[in-house]
Formats: structure tokens, sequence, C-alpha cells
């Protein structure tokens, strides 16, 4: 609980950013604070320590931040999932609604192998949309979702309860709103 007031203290709400009446969560200030950078990385880390995981995937761009640090603490590969067009390999991709449209990430098709257990991981969780379509691109590659990490999980949307249901995985978060 400790954990969670703290990175609650340093996250800045930037009102309507990117649109007006939206509040925009800022994780940039715990890039500049080491030390509650470090104790979030131990915390997710230690959460899913005792699960057997084979590699840490992360989707861009915010969760690359955290998730590199937490593949590194457990000494696990990590696996970037990236926006359509981004990823220089072989890859294969995933649509998923959003607000007004729809937009698409993409995997390495050579990145995880049948039978790995993964954490995805992310920076917050609103609708759910991106982190769903990161974990059907993991399954496609045969591998297993073992979990889903955020640094944020904004309660007041269906993101929580949409990867429980759909993958039958308790996601965690260090902080909810």
């Amino acid at each position: 609980m400790q954990l969670a007031q703290s990175v609650k203290a340093i996250i800045r709400d930037v009102h309507d950013f990117p649109k007006p009446g939206i509040i925009f969560k800022d994780i940039t200030p715990i890039l500049a604070a080491p030390e509650i950078r470090k104790e979030i990385v131990e915390a997710i880390a230690n959460r899913f320590r005792p699960d057997n995981l084979d590699a840490v995937v992360a989707i861009e761009a915010r969760g690359f931040i955290l998730g590199s640090l937490i593949a590194q603490e457990l000494d696990l590969p990590f696996v970037p999932v990236r926006k359509s067009g981004k990823l220089p390999y072989k890859s294969l991709r995933e649509e998923y609604t959003l607000e007004y449209g729809t937009a698409a990430v993409e995997i390495h098709e050579d990145s995880l192998g049948a039978g790995d257990r993964v954490l995805i991981h992310d920076d917050l969780l609103a609708t759910g949309g991106t982190a769903s379509a990161a974990a059907q691109l993991v399954r496609k590659l045969g591998a297993e979702v073992a979990g889903f990490s955020f640094l944020i999980n904004l309660s007041f949307l269906p993101g929580h309860g949409v990867l429980q249901q759909k993958f039958g995985v308790q996601p965690y978060s260090v902080v909810t709103y």
C-alpha cells in the first residue's frame, strides 16, 4: 500500500490531453525518480517471480520502459509488441478497436515458442483493447498468457474485467484509480 501511495503522489495529471475532457496520467516523473522506479520494478517482478515465466512481452511505447526493466530483473527475454509497420522482421498482426476506428499491433513471428509462459506489461490499463491484442498475438505463437502487469489501472473503465474474462488471469497493477 505504501508503494501505491508513493506512486500516486508522483504521477502527474495533465488535463485536456490528448483532447478536451481527458485527464492524462503522466508517468514521466517516475522516470526521473530512480528509487521509486526501482521499487515498482521489484514489486512487479516479485509478484510474478513464482510463475515460471519464459519471457516478458511489453507494449509500445510506455510499456517498454518498465517492461524491459522487469525482464532484466527477472533475467528473462524482453519481447516488444509494436504498432503496425514498426518491426523489421516477419511478424504477426492483430487489429483491435479504438473509440473511433481501429489500430493494430505486431510481434515478431519467432519471438516466442510454443508453450512459453509470458507476462504482458503495459503502463496503463483502460479498456483492455491493446493488452487483449497483445495477448492474442502471444496465443497465435502458441505461447500462454501467464499474467498481465500494469503500472496504472483505471478501474472506472472495463479493462480489468475484460482481460480477466477473456484470458482467465487476474491483471496486476501497482496503482488503481
